[in-house]
């Protein structure tokens, strides 16, 4: 298979980038670093990570769908001779059964008639069934008026328009005293959507924002979230985002959990991915829900809790 040539800011993105574009997993790919890249001093003269792959030779790999039901396929049962046994015990059976039936009934000849008593017994047991049902019925209403607290759920308060003016305010002017420190010209933009405020910032080299895997921008969010909700009773949510990576990234995400699924039903073996944000971990797991074959779990704890896709019992 001929070589793709990739390039990306990383040597880690080019390879999930090459493992995307070739639809294989990243341990199924060789690929050689053409450059390593640089980020340059405060992004002047960077170079991206540029790398040339292809898929490892391997035996040609059935239909996806072909293999899958080959796999939860039922086995036909090779013993097909065994009911043949159970035939030849059926006999005796059914002599043992005959002979049973004709000692029970010499016993039942042979038995006194005045051991027929226990007819009475059954005239006990209305009167135990009558006072029994009236106390069921009283536990019941007793409990009627208890389960009626249980439906009423705490409302959510609402964002008045006030604070969301000022969380704007707030969460622009923080960003810019930041960007000011890091000497950076970046424009921001704030706005409200379904109750969360979302932060858009546009500017040059913003991939020192972003940061590995957006580590940088996760936490610089977490930030602007605690400033927004000082002294605050109703919670807001903040989005932060530069250059369409959350949506970039989710893509990415996607296309990943779909490259791990066919590889665990193709190996029948779990995979455990890096660790990630609750974010990323809920991308993944939201993007093999519905698959029919694999299921996923999370492990670990923060900041190392990891993905693991399984195939389904």
């Amino acid at each position: 298979m001929e070589y793709i040539r990739v390039s990306a800011k990383k040597v880690e993105d080019a390879v999930i980038e090459a493992s995307i574009q070739l639809e294989t997993t990243s341990d199924n790919i060789e690929y050689e670093v053409l450059e390593h890249g640089s980020s340059g001093f405060f992004g002047i003269g960077s170079k991206p990570a540029v790398i040339r792959a292809r898929r490892k030779e391997e035996k040609k790999e059935f239909d996806e769908m072909a293999e899958i039901k080959q796999m939860f396929e039922t086995k036909p049962s090779v013993k097909m001779e065994e009911p043949r046994a159970p035939k030849e015990e059926k006999k005796e059976t059914v002599e043992k059964r005959e002979t049973a039936v004709l000692e029970k009934e010499i016993k039942e000849e042979n038995l006194p008639k005045t051991e027929q008593k226990p007819e009475k017994q059954p005239e006990k047991m209305p009167k135990k069934v009558k006072k029994d049902k009236p106390v069921k019925e009283k536990i019941q209403k007793e409990k009627q008026p208890t389960a009626e607290p249980k439906k009423e759920e705490p409302k959510k308060k609402e964002i008045k328009e006030a604070d969301k003016e000022r969380a704007e305010k707030k969460a622009v002017e923080f960003l810019k005293q930041v960007f000011d420190a890091m000497q950076m010209q970046v424009q921001i933009t704030a706005e409200f959507k379904e109750d969360a405020l979302e932060i858009g910032m546009e500017g040059e080299d913003m991939g020192v924002l972003i940061g590995k895997r957006g580590q940088t921008l996760d936490s610089l969010q977490y930030l602007v979230s605690l400033v927004v909700n000082k002294e605050k009773e109703a919670y807001i949510r903040v989005k932060l985002d530069t250059e369409n990576y959350r949506s970039r990234r989710k893509e990415t995400l996607e296309n990943l959990a779909k490259n791990i699924a066919f590889k665990v039903k193709r190996t029948k073996k779990p995979v455990f991915l890096e660790p990630m944000n609750p974010y990323e971990r809920r991308v993944i797991h939201s993007a093999l829900q519905n698959d029919p074959y694999v299921t996923t779990h999370s492990e670990g704890e923060e900041p190392y809790r990891k993905v693991v896709v399984t195939l389904k019992k």
